[in-house]
């Protein structure tokens, strides 16, 4: 049984540099993968080697505190107790022998690794009492909800591994309890959480979100496979993020970033920052592979997708999305080496007119006006995609600064269309297929633009009036 780094090996592999890699946890288990900010790593290594002193790491079998496994009796208790007793030891890992494990809801602690072993199954009740209500962040606004199925909260250094499955209720549909208007339980959610990683795990969800980290610092998930009634994983407001090799089949966006909505987020200011998406392979039923927004009220920023693939979607392979009254912006985006096929209206859309709800509590004015900056697309090749890209519904108020596309290969029906943008570079585009010209543009500069046609005003989209400033100044309520 592997155990957790011991206090002199983390300190000799932090003499031999193991520092500079941003996102590695002290504890061997957790296993964190690098991202691309050096900047904080060494305090987080500080704090992670800090946690894991001063007591005993222990192996705790569920089995041998109650639970039976057998799919039928409510193992909760058991579970919950295993998981609190490891805690109060000093940390250290919970096992999940095979089994079926009916349980409510779950939460982790500090310096515990869940384990599930292959064969063992945990499977979440239908009963609504076994999932405590809590403040829980939805569409973007913090509201009374039900507890996810797993959760933690304010905790460092944890983890889920291993084979098994993380199943939710079949019983449990929807997002939205439609007497009470609270929130559904989703799978998997930390709140305000550092050093997390969950690994290798097959996880399936009903109607609601499948896997949500909110205001957490230093997550990875690694070897996933999501199945989802409704989003795969939702990144919100999360600060050093790794999706890796991750396999997707949901209802809704495989992957979706956003940092909140309207003026309780823009006033808190918690950016989705430095995102890394790679080795992944997305197939979408109902809406986009990778979603941006719309809710964007933080800013969502230092995106990085690389060797992805999608199969499928109902609209595009990705979507770059916000409206008037979020605020804020999305900057520094950049994708390379992605094959999209299977997408019903495209490879790419971007979209700050329009998109998502309108806030109670919308930023006013030009303020409120999303900015889209530095979008960066490289080695992309399509397959008999309906739309190469889609970008007309960028706001003339706050053009678009910053878009390439290189290096594009393969077969659409439908070429590039482009509004409202500065410092555009489109290079080696080399697709067939389409009907009409190649590149269409209003109100665009740049470079590889020569010949584009002028697209038709009719077919521009319409511009929303800006938010009106309201009588009596927000504030946090």
């Amino acid at each position: 049984m592997r155990r957790f780094v011991g206090r002199r090996d983390f300190l000799k592999a932090a003499a031999q540099g193991a520092l500079a890699a941003p996102l590695v946890a002290s504890l061997e288990r957790l296993g964190m993968a690098q991202a691309a900010k050096p900047a904080g790593a060494a305090a987080a290594h500080a704090h992670a080697a800090k946690a894991t002193q001063g007591g005993p790491k222990v192996t705790l079998n569920v089995k041998d505190y109650g639970a039976t496994g057998d799919g039928k009796t409510n193992d909760t208790l058991a579970l919950q107790l295993t998981i609190e007793r490891c805690a109060v030891l000093g940390g250290g890992e919970v096992v999940v022998p095979a089994g079926d494990y009916s349980t409510g809801a779950l939460v982790l602690r500090g310096n515990v690794l869940l384990h599930i072993e292959d064969g063992a199954s945990l499977l979440g009740t239908g009963d609504m009492a076994d999932y405590p209500i809590a403040e829980v962040r939805w569409e973007g606004r913090w509201i009374k909800g039900y507890s996810a199925f797993i959760s933690a909260t304010d905790s460092e250094n944890f983890g889920i591994t291993g084979l098994g499955k993380i199943v939710a209720s079949p019983e449990i549909r929807g997002r939205v309890d439609r007497k009470t208007g609270m929130r559904l339980p989703a799978l998997l959610e930390f709140t305000n959480c550092r050093n997390v990683n969950v690994e290798n795990c097959f996880t399936s969800q009903s109607g609601m979100w499948s896997i949500h980290p909110v205001y957490c610092e230093n997550v990875t998930f690694k070897n996933l496979t999501v199945n989802s009634g409704a989003d795969g994983i939702d990144v919100d407001s999360c600060k050093h993020t790794v999706i890796d090799g991750c396999t997707f089949d949901t209802s809704d966006d495989c992957i979706s970033l956003k940092s909140g909505r309207g003026e309780e987020a823009n006033t808190i200011n918690r950016p989705c920052e430095d995102v890394r998406i790679s080795n992944c392979t997305f197939s979408d039923r109902f809406f986009a592979c990778i979603g941006i927004g719309s809710e964007t009220s933080a800013g969502v920023k230092d995106v990085v997708v690389e060797h992805c693939k999608c199969v499928s979607a109902r609209t595009q392979a990705i979507y770059i999305k916000s409206r008037p009254g979020r605020g804020a912006y999305v900057e520094n985006i950049s994708v390379n080496d992605f094959e999209a096929s299977g997408a019903k209206q495209g490879f790419l859309r971007l979209n700050n007119l329009n998109s998502g709800k309108v806030d109670e509590f919308s930023v006013p004015g030009d303020a409120g006006i999303p900015e889209f900056r530095n979008f960066k697309f490289s080695n992309i090749r399509v397959t008999d995609e309906a739309m190469l890209v889609q970008a007309t519904e960028i706001h003339p108020r706050k053009p678009l600064v910053g878009f390439s596309l290189t290096n594009v290969t393969g077969t659409c029906k439908s070429g590039i269309t482009l509004a409202n943008m500065r410092d555009v570079v489109i290079r080696n585009v080399k697709v067939t297929g389409f009907d009409g010209p190649l590149i269409s543009v209003d109100n665009v500069t740049g470079m590889g633009l020569a010949g584009a046609a002028k697209i038709d005003p009719a077919k521009m989209p319409k511009v929303p009036e800006a938010v009106a400033e309201p009588e009596k100044k927000y504030e946090l309520h």
